[in-house]
């Protein structure tokens, strides 16, 4: 039985309560290249047109796939998922940079688009970038999902403590080298929590992202997943984010990302067991359903003992 003291925390129209169940993140990338291959501008460079000539195409592709987010969200929702996470630039390696204007066009829409057919939905945005994380929350956005939350910048903790965010302090490294990562993982976002708490962020807003596949080979991704337990020394709740990704892919024969939804589901099972509270994912119905079963045995309470 999984016991926590974690309480609680308000992302947007929804409490959060750490313990009572596995919470479900739904993954809406308007990328034309997510290494996952279901990135909304899949079919063109995803490149949006500015100034006098093109003006109108540009403004008829912004709204054509904002309402492919916006189905692709209320989809999610449908299927059970509690957050949905709206990202517009690709972390995989060997990506194209955006810039902050690509990057604000791609995002900024779909998240509009998103709330007002989903007013009751948290929405978290997935950025580097301050100036896309102000206008995202400007949007409708609760939360801010920051992939280099052990980096040294405090800029966007800074700005969701403004807005009264929720905020996900994600583990990444420039270089994938450790002498002991679980150890390593754990000091780096203890230094980060120090970080984000003096930047303003409340201690009950805060999330944290052991940060697979993100500056960590393969092997040391397996050793982080087999020892995810450690991670709950911190005393927050936790996000894990396998879906689809490459260490995956590896261990079942180089499977391609579409092939790689039966290990998405046994790190979800093993996630769960190991304490996790959120898991962000492609495939949403699947992982519902492997995190309703997980609950029912992790989080088995005495009077329903036989």
């Amino acid at each position: 039985m999984k016991t926590t003291s974690l309480g609680s925390t308000r992302i947007g129209p929804v409490t959060f309560e750490w313990g009572a169940r596995t919470y479900v993140m739904g993954i809406v990338n308007v990328t034309p290249d997510s290494f996952s291959g279901d990135g909304l501008l899949a079919t063109g460079d995803g490149r949006v047109t500015h100034g006098a000539r093109g003006r109108a195409q540009a403004r008829s592709t912004l709204d054509g796939r904002a309402g492919l987010a916006r189905s692709l969200a209320r989809r999610m929702v449908d299927e059970g998922a509690d957050i949905v996470d709206v990202g517009g630039e690709s972390t995989r390696p060997g990506r194209a940079p955006v810039d902050v204007e690509e990057e604000r066009a791609r995002v900024v829409p779909a998240i509009r688009a998103i709330r007002s057919a989903l007013p009751g939905i948290p929405i978290s945005v997935d950025t580097t970038k301050t100036e896309v994380a102000a206008e995202a929350l400007d949007a409708g956005a609760n939360c801010v999902n920051d992939v280099w939350g052990t980096g040294p910048s405090d800029a966007l903790p800074r700005l969701a403590a403004e807005h009264g965010a929720a905020y996900v302090l994600m583990h990444n490294r420039e270089e994938a080298r450790y002498d002991d990562v679980v150890r390593e993982v754990l000091a780096d976002l203890r230094r980060g929590l120090d970080r984000v708490l003096a930047a303003g962020m409340p201690w009950d807003s805060i999330v944290i992202d052991p940060g697979i596949g993100f500056g960590k080979t393969m092997e040391h991704n397996l050793v982080l997943l087999r020892d995810l337990a450690e991670l709950s020394v911190l005393e927050r709740p936790i996000i894990l984010g396998t879906s689809r990704k490459s260490t995956i892919g590896r261990v079942l024969g180089n499977v391609p990302p579409d092939e790689r939804l039966e290990g998405t589901l046994a790190t979800t099972a093993l996630g769960i067991a190991a304490g996790v509270d959120i898991v962000r994912v492609h495939d949403v119905l699947p992982n519902v359903r492997v995190a309703r079963m997980c609950d029912a045995i992790v989080r088995l309470e005495g009077e329903a003992r036989v």
